[in-house]
């Protein structure tokens, strides 16, 4: 090594490294949100084929996650995840040019390499802060909502301001950041632990009850999150709200969910059963839901934090479950591929249906019904996966 870089400030890297990390794993998707209604005007595509761009990072997800764990054990957790950020550095860039090919070819190559960050961070957390894994879930979690929801809400503007590819595009400056801090830990640094334990024998997960109890969970508070994304503004304009408004309450929605990504991970981490939280997530959703039905213009903010607080709990705990469910990186791993692959091509599913039974009623009634449905499964398979038990 050509200098030497002392236990503390590797420390604070790789800490900074996981906060920049976490950072490009939400604004990528939550800037299209806003956007959808200029991106169909200038591309003339329909809403099914809209929901498509959210849905195409989805897919993803649920198709390459099963392959990740496999790619840390050759290569190294730490390596992966640079080529990750790097690849989705380089899917921003292409999916901010002005052809439709290069969008879906940019969205692909980003939804992979989110895929990989998804299913190895969580497992990479379990196995370098063993004993302050409620408070560094939290970190993670609070960094990839803030700038979600920073995203959902300068993307109008920002495309207001010059046009709606460069809005798209310039997270990319994010990914460079985060390219560059993330280099000295596969540099300055000999493999780790935790990639010499994703060597060992794995684990036969798909018999597991509670391993499909979590990954429905989280399949569910996926596509509560991605059908908000896509398709919240689009519902609050049909009722009235500008653009500008309506992207303003994607952003209402991130913030209220910010604080519980942060906070539902240190408090179940300090329980032995999660049960109560699991209640408390799922009937907030259940008030926000019910509430967008009734609502007109004046309220509708009150049923949008209802929604985000619901949706932050549901969100903080199936990260937390990925290490509260499992007994090392190697399970947590695996647990998060599964529930990662299986999960979000449940969620895949949100955006495409919302769009095609928009076009087929023209009204959001059945599809905010369909939202309500999947809460209440939501709350009965979290009750199961928030009892105190390890996946065999």
């Amino acid at each position: 090594m050509l200098f030497h870089i002392n236990k503390k400030t590797s420390l604070w890297l790789l800490v900074a490294g996981i906060i920049l990390i976490s950072s490009n794993m939400r604004a990528p998707l939550t800037s299209v949100g806003p956007l959808i209604g200029q991106i169909k005007n200038e591309l003339l595509i329909s809403n099914s084929i809209a929901g498509l761009i959210t849905t195409a990072p989805l897919i993803a997800f649920a198709l390459f996650s099963p392959f990740v764990p496999t790619l840390a054990r050759r290569f190294g957790m730490e390596w992966i995840l640079l080529f990750a950020v790097i690849m989705l550095t380089v899917g921003i860039f292409l999916r901010s040019l002005f052809e439709l090919s290069f969008l879906f070819i940019g969205t692909i190559i980003l939804g992979l390499a989110i895929a990989s960050l998804n299913v190895l961070l969580p497992s990479f957390i379990k196995q370098e802060f063993p004993h302050k894994i409620g408070l560094m879930i939290g970190v993670y979690s609070i960094s990839m909502n803030l700038f979600g929801a920073i995203a959902a809400g300068i993307s109008i503007p920002i495309a207001h301001q010059s046009n709606y590819h460069f809005s798209l595009g310039i997270w990319a400056i994010l990914g460079i950041i985060s390219i560059f801090v993330w280099l000295p830990q596969v540099v300055f640094q000999q493999k780790k632990t935790v990639s010499r334990t994703m060597s060992t024998v794995t684990s036969p997960l798909w018999r597991s009850p509670i391993a499909w109890q979590v990954t429905i969970y989280m399949g569910l508070q996926s596509f509560m999150f991605y059908v908000s994304v896509a398709w919240l503004p689009e519902i609050l304009i049909s009722r009235g709200l500008s653009n500008e408004t309506a992207g303003w309450a994607l952003t209402v929605l991130q913030v209220a969910l910010l604080p519980l990504t942060f906070i539902i991970p240190i408090i179940a981490g300090k329980m032995r059963d999660q049960r109560i939280l699991v209640l408390i997530g799922g009937f907030s959703m259940l008030i926000g839901l019910f509430g967008l039905l009734v609502s007109n213009a004046s309220t509708v903010f009150l049923w949008v934090i209802f929604l985000g607080i619901g949706i932050g709990c549901a969100f903080g705990l199936a990260m937390m479950f990925f290490g509260l469910r499992t007994r090392n990186a190697t399970q947590a791993a695996q647990l998060s591929a599964m529930a990662q692959s299986i999960g979000y091509l449940l969620a895949a599913v949100g955006p495409i249906v919302f769009g095609f039974l928009f076009d087929t009623l023209h009204n959001w009634i059945i599809p905010i019904y369909l939202l309500i449905g999947a809460a209440v499964v939501l709350i009965v398979v979290g009750l199961g996966a928030a009892k105190e038990r390890f996946v065999k």
